[in-house]
């Protein structure tokens, strides 16, 4: 497992760290133990938000909706919830993390989010890839953002990043930075040792709705399901400021970030302001949108 040290910083800014794991299919208590070392060694190196791949207590690759049903567990209650939360108390951190979900007969491909006082609420894949289909519910929790001292913070999961929509609700919803779990699987002719069509997307988002994007990736075969791993976190401007991490290996990635400075990044110049200078006129009406979020 390597540490890549963060890259110089403002006093000002705070550190993030993305946590790549290889989780084991249907351990839960050997991924959340560790996760928990990984997180910690995060937190050591002076991280404050921590973020976990996709689904990173169960795995991901459901031979069926009972084994999914079986491994799923309620939030914030369950056993890998109350061992996270506790984790970030401990740690006086903010952590996210890929959870399986049950609630009320129901199962979703979830995250949990965590700080300092405890559990802060859950967030819930919007847009399902695959056979995640045949398991989970589509989110029905919207896209919430979460008020912290860090600055605001968004939750996206893996095949959400595919959706413009979901990085621009965010950022007009005031999100500074946006923790993204996942489980990234290789596209449609993307070669192995090729660039990642979700660096791409991560990329676009950053820079178009001015956030800073922390992806955790998963690595490994699991059922013989290959996982990109790679995982980076990129800067308000569209900049890679962390990673892309190893294709196989567990790491943690840290890098600072200034929330101020991310907020002005949205003023590219004199003229122009990538959340202002929406045709709104032209886009409600196709969108169906009937108010104005916030924005910054």
């Amino acid at each position: 497992m390597q540490v890549s040290p963060p890259p110089d910083a403002a006093a000002s800014a705070t550190l993030v760290a993305s946590v790549q794991m290889a989780p084991i299919m249907g351990d839960v208590a050997a991924n959340v133990a560790r996760s928990t070392e990984l997180v910690e060694q995060a937190a050591a190196q002076g991280a404050r938000l921590v973020v976990l791949p996709e689904l990173a207590n169960t795995g991901y690759m459901f031979a069926s909706r009972a084994e999914a049903h079986a491994l799923a567990e309620t939030v914030p209650d369950g056993p890998s919830s109350r061992a996270w939360i506790a984790l970030a108390q401990r740690l006086g951190i903010y952590l996210v993390a890929g959870i399986a979900e049950r609630s009320g007969g129901k199962l979703y491909n979830a995250a949990i989010i965590a700080g300092p006082d405890g559990y802060l609420g859950t967030y819930r894949k919007l847009h399902l890839w695959g056979d995640e289909n045949l398991f989970f519910e589509p989110g029905d929790l919207g896209l919430p953002v979460f008020h912290t001292e860090l600055g605001t913070l968004g939750v996206a999961i893996c095949y959400d990043g595919w959706f413009p929509e979901v990085y621009r609700l965010l950022a007009l919803r005031g999100a500074d930075i946006v923790a993204v779990p996942t489980n990234w699987v290789p596209m449609p002719g993307q070669t192995p040792d090729g660039p990642a069509m979700a660096h791409a997307l991560t990329i676009a988002g950053a820079h178009s709705n001015g956030l800073t994007l922390v992806c955790a990736d998963r690595v490994g075969v699991e059922r013989g399901q290959p996982f990109v791993g790679r995982s980076l976190i990129v800067g308000s401007q569209g900049w890679t400021v962390a990673g892309p991490a190893s294709h196989d290996r567990e790491e943690v990635l840290l890098a600072p970030v200034d929330v101020m400075a991310s907020r002005r990044a949205r003023q590219l110049n004199d003229f122009n302001h990538v959340l202002r200078d929406r045709r709104r006129d032209l886009y409600d009406e196709l969108l169906g949108a009937t108010d104005a979020p916030r924005q910054r």
